[in-house]
């Protein structure tokens, strides 16, 4: 496992960077916190977005194939003019009576099974994660928390806390349990879903022989940081049924894979056919407008509501509300999840091909629009495959393409980009991988 918790990142003294980008980087050392990084060797420096592009001070596009939080593509001329209209009416917060806030909580939910049928508004990712560890606590009257061995669930005090990606200088809570998962672990995917269920149910014994007790099983459903492992379809079914067995509550995180990401399903964990108690959204809900939710079943939902308070004044407030509708109104009306899907069939069979004729691609792995692709090949050391991803990204960036790694060894590819991208696009990227890759084999 690498201890570089940002491998992807600007080392001072390992690029010539243009004056401009030096000043201004010597200008934000000297005032931003430490804990910030720069991504890329050679930094990039941007000051506009439209659809699939971003763009440099100089006017030169760089194709993005990374953000996943833009899912509509940079500044969504519908989503901005809804964010615009309504900042230009009130901006106000959910304790006072507006019907927009209702209007949009049921077309959230009716997206969801009909179980799922309440939802509570935040600001980000981070937390709607510890809003929801909050309530399967209260519900369950348990501690402990169980979760893949290198996800990542968001940065505060509590999100942290469940987050072993986040590295050693991050302590993990002492109820927490991690839980290995087959693909990284070698495991054929015919013995998958029994192989995840038998270490969710040894977490769930080690739990209850401490007195803690199981009160959630916390996963992203595309298991993201562990490196993009989605398959097989129904891994996660038996561990998701133990845990609420045992009085816990599942837990989905859809910050990465929901809205559409995946294609075949709005959100991920339909993938694999369970429903779970609580999900949490977060990123792509406002297409960069902060904003997200915790849907979930209603018991659950009213024994917290009965026993504590939640709100703020920013969570559902109405200019995010506005946005987050818009975004919504425009994946289903263009079929956003139904491209995500097709284009992610264009890109799987593209690097398929590339496979087939170049060295150092060792798999691929995706569910729509999201995919990891481990470089290097059987029997190579682990550090020359982070080497060789490394030189990848940096490569592409330099060619004017942004994708970044992933996984426990950071050896692993990570292409994500917005779901409104169409097979030019596609064939874009794959032409400069094709490129890096004889570039770096000659």
């Amino acid at each position: 496992m690498s201890t570089d918790l940002m491998p992807n990142r600007y080392r001072p003294g390992e690029a010539d960077l243009p004056r401009r980008e030096a000043e201004l980087i010597a200008r934000r050392d000297g005032v931003l916190g430490a804990s910030y990084r720069l991504q890329y060797r050679k930094p990039v420096h941007f000051v506009r977005g439209e659809g699939m592009w971003l763009y440099d001070p100089d006017g030169r596009a760089y194709l993005d194939f990374y953000n996943n939080v833009p899912s509509l593509g940079h500044c969504h001329p519908e989503v901005n003019a809804a964010m615009a209209e309504q900042a230009g009416r009130i901006s106000a917060n959910t304790r006072y009576l507006e019907p927009r806030l209702v209007d949009y909580a049921e077309r959230l939910v009716d997206t969801f099974p009909d179980a799922l049928d309440r939802v509570v508004f935040t600001c980000t990712g981070s937390e709607s994660n510890d809003l929801a560890l909050r309530i399967a606590r209260l519900a369950s009257g348990n501690e402990g928390v169980i979760v893949s061995t290198y996800a990542y669930h968001g940065t505060s005090a509590a999100a942290a806390a469940v987050s072993p990606n986040l590295g050693d200088a991050i302590k993990l809570s002492p109820v927490v349990r991690m839980v290995s998962l087959p693909g990284p672990a070698g495991v054929p995917e015919t013995q998958a879903a029994a192989f995840f269920e038998a270490q969710v149910r040894s977490a769930i014994v080690d739990l209850n022989r401490r007195g803690m007790g199981v009160a959630a099983l916390l996963i992203d459903s595309i298991f993201s940081s562990d490196g993009v492992w989605v398959d097989p379809p129904g891994l996660i079914a038996g561990g998701a049924a133990a845990v609420q067995e045992a009085g816990g509550l599942v837990i989905a995180d859809e910050v990465q894979p929901g809205f559409g990401r995946t294609g075949a399903h709005m959100w991920g964990f339909e993938r694999h056919g369970i429903v779970p108690d609580l999900v949490t959204l977060g990123k792509p809900m406002g297409n960069g407008f902060p904003i997200g939710a915790v849907v979930g079943r209603r018991a659950p939902m009213d024994r917290f509501g009965a026993t504590a308070r939640y709100s703020n004044t920013f969570a559902g407030n109405t200019v995010g509300i506005a946005t987050a509708d818009a975004v919504l109104r425009i994946l289903e009306r263009d079929r956003i999840p139904q491209n995500a899907l097709a284009m992610g069939q264009r890109l799987r069979t593209g690097l398929e091909e590339i496979a087939k004729q170049h060295d150092g691609i060792r798999a691929i792995r995706n569910a729509g629009l999201f995919f990891g692709v481990d470089m290097g090949t059987e029997g190579m050391p682990a550090a020359d495959r982070r080497a060789m991803a490394l030189d990848v990204v940096n490569a592409m960036r330099d060619d004017g393409v942004l994708i970044s790694t992933t996984g426990a060894n950071e050896d692993t590819l990570k292409v994500r980009p917005p779901l409104v991208c169409q097979a030019e696009h596609v064939d874009l990227f794959l032409a400069s991988l094709e490129r890096m890759l004889v570039k770096r084999a000659g």
